[in-house]
């Protein structure tokens, strides 16, 4: 398929018909055989759904204390709006990956699958229907099934996640364009199975543009999408908008997408949640609306009180722990039990950042004559077997247990307890203007850089995600993270 046998609709149909060299690409037939290899998945989430919906509904009834008499009517009622219920499942394309990757997005369609779940039981039982409005049951059964539902969906994406990090239930997927968006949309699709994806190569729009990093990586040219795409049986394509003019994107594209592939554009707007973004027309164009994120205000007020409440409840429920920690430092090695270094807070301020001590006292000093054994990119600092820490130490700092007296630095309002890593002073030195908005916000004990990899991440990693987290925090995203936070810290990747 080349670009001048791409497709085209025209959009005055009074015209000339368009020439025989751009009509509509068969369907290959290796593309039904893909679609049907995971149907059963489809299947099975199907019958979970059901029997999570018939499940709820004898539960309601219990709970409710139904009388007998009316349970049967009810029972058959609801039994008889199970097809409705079904169908609303595939209404909101309930079982289709691409639909329901975001949480937030399958939540609202289950809401509105139980909705009318609801409207299609009080229907079908018409003959009841004034007195079926005030059962309790009826309350019972929104709560459980949705609630149900949420459970159930929330196991399957822990089940294909767990599945797709073994190479099980990916889907291939070409990338359209070899510059620098399209190696960084690679990079997402390396650095995270659990997106489902797993690339199959770049196709090449100008040679001249060509990333080296993509270079090896090219499998073709754009031209030759058609042959590319059918000897590797791949029907996933993402279109790297940069890499490309408008024109062929918008050819590529129909000619794909007629042809029965699955397509997807990128954007061009890395590290913006998908929350802030609004889809609206502006004339043939889709454009993306991106919500302005204001950080002061009542979210900045709410995130005070949750790091207040949470942080006094963890230390009253850790003070025995912390005291047996305090003693295990003092009888092993000499030196003070809690070590304080200076640390640069939000606006640039510094505060004392807290920590049991897990080095030899003179650790900072012997910094300059460990350089050489840095294993860490940029101003990080990182060496295995740290010959500084000591024997308690290194339990304490692969347990996160020296962080604990950073929930004082919280409680005093230095610190948060989600939030960037608090730098040095003298790795802000080496920070680029970009960076330095990480002081926009307070420093935290955990973050989404330490619960996505952790010591294990590049300096570029540490940057990214830091930065993402500023200009995109959230209530829901904080309890995210600390919930993260324990499964990464008994997985022991690493010191914070």
């Amino acid at each position: 398929m080349t670009l001048a046998e791409l497709p085209t609709t025209p959009t005055d149909t009074s015209g000339p018909a368009p020439a025989p060299g751009v009509a509509p690409i068969d369907r290959p037939a290796w593309l039904a055989r893909i679609e049907r290899r995971h149907v059963h998945i489809r299947v099975v989430l199907a019958v979970l759904d059901l029997a999570v919906v018939i499940a709820a509904g004898a539960l309601a009834w219990e709970i409710a204390g139904t009388p007998g008499a009316d349970r049967g009517q009810h029972m058959l009622a609801a039994l008889l709006s199970l097809p409705l219920w079904m169908a609303a499942f595939w209404r909101y394309r309930l079982y289709q990956a691409r639909v329901i990757a975001t949480r937030w997005s399958e939540y609202r369609r289950l809401a509105k699958v139980v909705a009318i779940g609801l409207v299609s039981v009080i229907v079908v039982d018409s003959t009841h229907a004034a007195e079926a409005l005030v059962r309790p049951w009826l309350v019972w059964l929104v709560v459980l099934t949705f609630g149900g539902l949420v459970l159930e969906r929330e196991l399957m994406r822990a089940v294909f996640r767990k599945r797709r990090m073994t190479g099980r239930y990916l889907r291939d997927v070409v990338i359209v364009g070899a510059n620098e968006e399209a190696v960084e949309l690679r990079r997402a699709i390396d650095a995270d199975p659990g997106l489902g994806t797993r690339f199959a190569g770049h196709l090449a729009v100008d040679a001249g543009s060509t990333h080296p990093d993509a270079a090896a990586d090219v499998i073709g040219s754009i031209d030759d999408a058609s042959a590319v795409l059918s000897a590797l049986e791949v029907s996933h394509v993402l279109i790297a908008a940069s890499a490309t003019q408008l024109r062929t994107t918008q050819l590529l594209a129909r000619a794909l997408l007629a042809s029965g592939y699955h397509v997807e554009v990128s954007p061009t707007l890395p590290d913006i949640a998908t929350a802030r973004i609004t889809v609206r027309p502006f004339g043939r164009f889709p454009v993306l609306y991106l919500e302005s994120f204001d950080q002061s205000g009542w979210r900045a007020r709410a995130k005070r009180v949750f790091d207040l409440v949470v942080a006094s409840g963890v230390l009253l429920v850790a003070a025995p722990v912390m005291a047996a920690v305090a003693v295990a430092v003092r009888l092993d090695s000499k030196g003070p039990v809690v070590y304080r270094q200076e640390r640069v807070g939000r606006g640039g301020e510094p505060f004392p950042l807290l920590k049991f001590r897990s080095m030899v006292t003179n650790a900072h000093e012997m910094r300059a004559e460990l350089a050489a054994r840095n294993e860490a990119d940029g101003p990080l600092f990182k060496i295995t077997d740290d010959p500084r820490i000591t024997r308690v130490g290194r339990f304490i700092r692969r347990t996160s247990l020296d962080e604990l007296p950073q929930l004082w630095n919280v409680i005093r309002g230095e610190m948060s307890l989600v939030g960037p890593r608090p730098a040095l002073a003298e790795e802000v030195e080496h920070w680029d203007a970009a960076l330095r908005d990480r002081l926009r916000v307070q420093p935290g004990i955990t973050g989404l850089w330490q619960v996505s990899g952790r010591s294990s991440s590049s300096f570029d990693d540490y940057s990214r995600h830091d930065l993402y987290y500023v200009d995109n925090w959230s209530m829901a995203r904080d309890i995210e993270i600390l919930a993260r936070t324990v499964p990464a810290v008994l997985a022991q990747r690493g010191a914070t």
